[in-house]
């Protein structure tokens, strides 16, 4: 599964996977449903959440607290085509000005089972959720096993992080593999999946039923086919620059066709730069990060395409 990856993976660089490595699952960035006078979908909610060409399955992932919304929002994503949602329970900046959301739910677990009662109810395709360990705690996951059982939920998505902990130290797949024991719920594995022989020994060692990919691949777009068996298990410094050209090259004029003026364009390629700082190519990637133009930024990336 190609991870949801706000500010990231917006649909243009969910095409280019599918197009490219061909996850078998794609995510959207999350779809924040708050109270207030709007009840429908934006316009560009809806360009981004059309489902894909090819029959990869999309899954459109809601952040949220209200019951009643999120269940709005799950039927006005099903009448636009989306059959399977995802409630986000992992995002470890989930808090308004006046309600938790997100990763920030694990620690007020009382408001979780309405949440997730609301969108079975609604909700005809599959209904998974994506969490954290716990909010401090990361023995906190076995407590919600039980009610995700209950609810109806179809798989898991965990990140053995806590919340708290955020991107800090190490994802503890030992939680997965306890995890994988004690539900009858299939439970996808993410965090700090980069090679292909993380993945496949995490498959082997948790029993998880699946991986989900986020930065690693980001840094390297052909893990998919690496986990596959389909591209070499090892990614050489050359392969990873060619392909870090090929991610941006063809998501250049995808951007310039989706978003308005050079800004948001550069923007949008500015944010994926982190991922492909592999090694010999950091000069030129922070000569990308200050370009102040869409010239100066093709310029630079020819450069190095041709290092």
């Amino acid at each position: 599964m190609l991870a949801p990856m706000q500010g990231l993976s917006n649909r243009e660089l969910r095409d280019l996977f599918i197009d490219w490595v061909r996850p078998d699952v794609v995510f959207s960035e999350f779809i924040r449903v708050a109270g207030g006078k709007r009840k429908t979908l934006r316009p560009a909610q809806l360009q981004d959440i059309a489902p894909h060409e090819g029959g990869v399955p999309l899954v459109a992932q809601l952040i949220g607290q209200q019951p009643e919304l999120l269940a709005e929002a799950a039927r006005a994503l099903q009448d636009a085509g989306v059959e399977h949602i995802n409630l986000n329970l992992g995002c470890p900046f989930g808090r308004t000005t006046s309600s938790a959301i997100g990763g920030e739910l694990l620690s007020q677990p009382a408001q979780i089972p309405p949440l997730l009662a609301a969108l079975r109810k609604v909700v005809t395709g599959s209904l998974s959720v994506k969490l954290r360990a716990g909010y401090d705690h990361p023995q906190q996951l076995f407590e919600l096993l039980s009610p995700m059982e209950d609810a109806g939920v179809d798989f898991l998505i965990l990140h053995p992080r806590t919340v708290i902990q955020q991107y800090r130290g190490s994802a503890d797949h030992t939680i997965t593999a306890e995890a994988v024991q004690r539900t009858k719920l299939p439970i996808i594995a993410n965090g700090d999946i980069t090679t292909a022989a993380q993945g496949q020994q995490l498959l082997a060692t948790t029993k998880a039923a699946g991986l989900m990919l986020g930065r690693g691949a980001l840094a390297d777009p052909r893990l998919f086919k690496r986990l596959r068996g389909q591209a070499p298990s090892e990614a050489s410094a050359d392969e990873l620059r060619k392909d870090s050209v090929h991610l941006l090259r063809e998501l250049l004029p995808r951007y310039q066709k989706r978003y308005c003026g050079q800004t948001q364009v550069l923007a949008k390629l500015r944010s994926l730069l982190p991922y492909l700082q592999e090694a010999g190519c950091r000069t030129i990637i922070e000569q990308l990060k200050r370009a102040k133009t869409l010239e100066i930024f093709e310029t630079q990336l020819k450069r190095l395409e041709t290092l």
